[in-house]
């Protein structure tokens, strides 16, 4: 999981798990998307915010499993929780005995339910319905597993290989730097391995309802489907001509000096390009298209709508965004 493959299933740590928590990682957790669901909530720039302002991201300066106490507290103070957590559990008979990986793992199975998606038009061709694919479609399948070599990674039921491969992808920002690298750059799973060859490889994406989940790249490179599969064919020219534009980054004054650092120094950005793997394919644009048709054609409708779908409210009182898919 995540981008440099920093959790893991393993026994690293004898806890079934290898990941930023280490040792500390809470016991109880089912699987590894309950593990993946309580990273966000301690990650300063995802939820946790710098350490000065609450104190959850002053917990998690200290260490990480100090935070997770703090947010379980939180949940058991709620009645609806506690009620809808003792519904659901039946080691759970009040606040007390919710931990941090109940909380983990209904987390996990919700993601599992609402987000499983089974429904597209691919699939229904799969399924012997051969009308599913329009023509261009079809003919974007046939480049997808065929001339294209897009399958080479993309494989398997979720379209991915799990595995890492430098792509050569346009860098900005930090990015998962590592604490001991001497300057601002985004090492992709040598980060997690320390392992040189693992240098700029970033995990390969699952695929499915991809036309839902822009920008892409591990760092949102690429605002669209003909953009990001374009880089695929033919990296190191798609970096070369890559403008800090393309990316439509929002704006923020504070931040753009520093954003794009790492194009100001050469011999970073000769390594970054020395990694890529991937060897140039030739396609026409019409056959561009084709594919990044096949692709839309891997949306589902129960990803679209959702299976509970958006509540109008929550529990804790806090906002909810209505906002729909297009």
């Amino acid at each position: 999981m995540f981008h440099d493959g920093r959790l893991s299933i393993a026994d690293t740590f004898e806890n079934g798990f290898n990941s930023p928590a280490e040792e500390w990682l809470p016991e109880g957790l089912e699987n590894l998307l309950a593990a993946q669901a309580i990273f966000p909530l301690v990650a300063q720039f995802e939820m946790a915010g710098n350490p000065k302002e609450n104190e959850v991201a002053g917990a998690v300066q200290n260490r990480m499993d100090y935070a997770w106490p703090i947010l379980t507290d939180r949940v058991r103070h709620i009645p609806e929780y506690t009620k809808a957590f003792a519904a659901a559990y039946d080691h759970i008979n009040g606040p007390q005995d919710i931990t941090i990986a109940d909380i983990a793992n209904a987390l996990s199975a919700f993601m599992i339910f609402e987000w499983t998606s089974l429904d597209s038009p691919f699939d229904a061709y799969l399924n012997g319905d051969l009308t599913a694919l329009t023509q261009a479609q079809r003919a974007g399948m046939d480049l997808f597993f065929g001339a294209a070599g897009c399958a080479g990674c993309h494989s398997g039921p979720l379209m991915s290989d799990q595995g890492f491969h430098a792509l050569g992808l346009p860098p900005f920002g930090p990015g998962r730097t590592r604490r001991f690298d001497p300057m601002v750059r985004d090492v992709g799973r040598m980060g997690e391995s320390d392992a040189l060859e693992d240098a700029y490889a970033f995990r390969t994406p699952m695929l499915r309802n991809v036309a839902l989940t822009a920008p892409y790249g591990h760092n949102g490179a690429y605002p669209t489907l003909d953009g990001i599969v374009r880089h695929h064919l033919n990296p190191e020219q798609a970096l070369a001509q890559w403008q800090p534009e393309v990316a439509a980054l929002p704006e923020v004054p504070w931040l753009a000096a520093i954003d794009f650092m790492v194009w100001q120094d050469p011999r970073e950005m000769a390594r970054q390009r020395a990694a890529v793997q991937v060897q140039p394919t030739v396609l026409s644009d019409a056959e561009v298209d084709a594919i990044v048709q096949f692709l839309h054609a891997l949306t589902g409708q129960s990803a679209r709508d959702g299976l509970f779908g958006i509540p109008d409210a929550v529990p804790s009182g806090l906002p909810v965004d209505h906002a729909q898919r297009p």
